[in-house]
């Protein structure tokens, strides 16, 4: 069992300890009494009255990320997805180990040196640190591990949301998607469904952690998620974990022109829906809320869409229904993306 501190690898020893010195050492910064990259474990100060929230990512090249990703991008991915699940606990980032399988390919130094810039740029925004990891040779994967901290009992989770509440998403959907098939057409200028925007999206996908934490801070979310999958598929985690049944307004979803126009191209009204790589936040909260949360959405900057509502589950109905403008049952034949 490797250690979560220090990091080893495959390759030879001098080499793994300059790969380690030039590119991750400088993303480790421990307080006084900690104990960070070096040793054979991290020791870290708990702060009172607060637990510790761990989640874990795994990325794979042409599964996750498309092959021609530069090294920036993965890496600002690797963690930004992380980072999007703490803040769907409302979690403060705190710190994160990584483990790096590289091929021969990305082992070289303009390689290196991009990817680390990567995860420099978003811990350093994130105030998050490396404690650690481990590096070594196969077929280019990444795993981050990160950890962050919620007042003790207080992490929002799936399991809170309540029957007659209002359904939020924040930012657009469907854009990461999007951008994945951008890149995978080739689309240009002038194409159908081209859209920059969706490309940074998929990227360098911004997670919505002051959302989480003021969400937290202020009482407001009953429940949250965040979107991953594809927000059928998330909003449907939520309905489970609180056996709860939803409906959700189609005209109501925040979705681009661009996505708009690709779904019609594709005759896919779900285009959007079931897409996954939003990493958006989807939260459950009381209509008596509603006022503060435009007040929050004004102070942040961000779109907060009330999409739907939440319902009393039974056996004999539908978990989750989506309808038209006109009241009609939409059909979903998919909800989210498949792991397996």
């Amino acid at each position: 069992m490797i250690g979560l501190t220090p990091f080893r690898s495959g390759f030879a020893m001098s080499h793994e300890f300059d790969l380690i010195n030039q590119y991750f050492a400088p993303l480790s910064q421990v307080d006084s009494g900690e104990v960070g990259i070096g040793d054979d474990g991290a020791i870290l100060n708990c702060p009172a009255n607060h637990q510790l929230v761990v989640v874990t990512d795994t990325l794979i090249a042409g599964r996750h990320f498309p092959l021609n990703t530069t090294p920036y991008d993965i890496a600002w991915k690797a963690l930004a997805v992380n980072l999007s699940d703490l803040a769907a606990m409302g979690a403060k980032p705190a710190f994160y180990s990584l483990a790096l399988t590289l091929s021969p390919q990305e082992n070289n130094q303009a390689w290196l040196k991009s990817f680390s810039l990567g995860l420099k740029t978003l811990s350093e925004q994130a105030q998050i640190r490396l404690i650690g990891g481990d590096t070594t040779q196969g077929p280019l994967s990444i795993t981050v591990t990160a950890q962050g901290w919620v007042p003790s009992g207080k992490g929002l989770l799936r399991s809170g949301a309540l029957a007659y509440a209002d359904i939020y998403i924040s930012g657009a959907l469907g854009n990461g998607g999007l951008g994945l098939a951008n890149v995978l057409n080739q689309l240009m200028p002038g194409d159908v469904g081209y859209c920059t925007d969706a490309i940074a999206k998929l990227n360098r996908p911004e997670p919505r952690l002051s959302l989480g934490q003021a969400l937290l801070a202020q009482n407001l979310a009953l429940a949250a998620i965040d979107i991953s999958d594809g927000f059928l598929a998330d909003l449907s985690h939520i309905l489970k974990a609180s056996n709860l049944a939803a409906s959700i307004d189609y005209d109501a979803l925040p979705l681009s022109e661009a996505l708009i126009a690709w779904a019609k191209k594709q005759s896919d009204s779900l285009f959007g829906l079931n897409t996954g790589d939003d990493y958006e936040l989807c939260f459950v909260a009381l209509p008596d809320s509603a006022s503060a949360i435009k007040q929050l959405a004004d102070s942040l900057g961000l779109r907060l869409s009330r999409v739907g509502q939440t319902l009393p589950y039974t056996a004999e109905g539908e978990r989750l229904v989506l309808r038209d403008s006109a009241g009609n049952v939409m059909p979903m034949k998919r909800l989210g993306y498949q792991h397996f």
